[in-house]
């Protein structure tokens, strides 16, 4: 049993490396790409149309504990990203109802959507972890809709708040 546990394992790590190596990754400098969701009332946005800096984390699922914390730790900072201009998404392949169930759960004043195929998060190549979780990445994008910064850790969901702040604060005429 254990020997088999062991295969799968690294037969999932193998297949993961090579998943990665055929995504492409958006870095720093890139642009996002197209970017056409619903959100968590079921209205489709299109989240390139906005001329503003954006905070757009991907997160894996939502009502799970390190996405309420990372949700609510946004909700709670809100106002700090409001007064510097910046418009808040969540991502993750929840549909919209479930977003409307989680947004009203924890009174989220930010905007969920639903990649419900997987399909933005593959164009901006946010890997899966070790668990085959799908990632938890926060990217802050100027208003021309370039990559200034990202901030990559599963299992520091709160830190992706603190880390984008403090950019954001050090940054402020990049993301204008």
């Amino acid at each position: 049993m254990k020997i088999l546990i062991i295969v799968t394992i690294v037969l999932g790590v193998l297949i993961l490396k090579k998943e990665d190596k055929n995504m492409k990754k958006i870095e720093v400098g890139d642009a996002i790409p197209t970017i056409n969701l619903k959100d968590e009332n079921g209205v489709e946005v299109n989240i390139n149309a906005i001329k503003k800096p954006l905070i757009i984390y991907f997160y894996p699922k939502d009502e799970t504990p390190g996405c309420i914390k990372e949700a609510c730790k946004f909700r709670d900072e809100f106002q700090r990203f409001t007064d510097l201009g910046v418009q808040v998404f969540g991502i993750s392949g929840d549909s919209s109802a479930s977003h409307k169930k989680f947004k009203e759960k924890y009174h989220l004043p930010f905007t969920l959507l639903a990649d419900t195929n997987n399909e933005i998060r593959k164009k901006f190549g946010v890997p899966k972890s070790l668990l085959f979780l799908p990632g938890r990445v926060t990217y802050v994008v100027n208003k021309n809709g370039i990559v200034t910064y990202m901030f990559n850790s599963q299992f520091g969901a709160e830190k992706h708040i603190e880390k984008t702040l403090e950019f954001l604060n050090k940054n402020k005429a990049d993301i204008n």
